[in-house]
């Protein structure tokens, strides 16, 4: 099982940040939430060590692409409260002992479903684009969340979540599903920081390009 490559860990935006130390990294990231370079940085930098550890337990690829996910989510939550002004005379090593750790408790803790199960694809929505694309998700009307859960999710067909939201007394037709859909795709990269939507979208991609990448992306 080989370590992924995330072509992100050459873009511009994420190598002008190699320079900075990890309780840099980790600072900037907890000052500015409303930028997701500075957690993508974190990620390409560690990444590899995460994986290793991670892909000895999982039974198939599968299963260690979604732990490894999984594992990343964790972190990018606990890191927003973690404080390292009173390790930092450890610098690195800190840092990467805390990351270690936290990938200890996530493989120890794991009850992964069966691979017929996992909606996920790493390469199509890599740990930090799915953490963002989540808490966007989280600011989409929650009616139009729903259908875009459905649609990316479950791949449902329009027909079918038209038919699902009618067995629950809503009239809509199929075709105002893939229009509220679009909406929602609109709404969701909208909601993603700037320097993400430059990172994984494509600083020059058209609007009808960005969507039908966000229409891709699995959450």
């Amino acid at each position: 099982m080989q370590i992924p490559h995330f072509p992100q860990s050459n873009h511009p935006i994420v190598k002008s940040l190699f320079h900075h130390g990890d309780q840099d990294l980790v600072t900037l990231f907890q000052r500015h939430p409303e930028q997701g370079k500075y957690f993508t940085a974190i990620f390409c930098r560690y990444s590899p060590i995460v994986f290793t550890l991670i892909r000895h337990s999982a039974r198939s690829p599968v299963q260690a692409d979604y732990l490894f996910a999984l594992t990343w989510r964790h972190i990018f939550y606990e890191l927003r409260g973690l404080d390292l002004r009173y390790n930092s005379a450890a610098g690195s090593s800190s840092f990467q002992n805390w990351l270690i750790n936290q990938t200890a408790i996530c493989i120890n803790q794991a009850d992964l479903p069966p691979v017929e199960s996992i909606h996920y694809d790493l390469l199509s929505a890599p740990p930090p684009l799915w953490c963002y694309l989540e808490l966007a998700l989280e600011q989409v009307p929650p009616a139009i969340r729903l259908m875009v859960v459905m649609a990316q999710t479950f791949h449902w067909s329009e027909t079918r979540i038209a038919a699902y939201l009618q067995a629950e007394g809503e009239v809509i037709s199929p075709a105002q599903v893939r229009v509220q859909l679009q909406q929602g795709y609109q709404l969701l990269e909208a909601a993603l920081p700037d320097d993400i939507r430059a990172i994984y979208l494509g600083e020059e991609a058209t609007p009808g390009k960005q969507e039908s990448e966000m229409d891709a992306v699995p959450l």
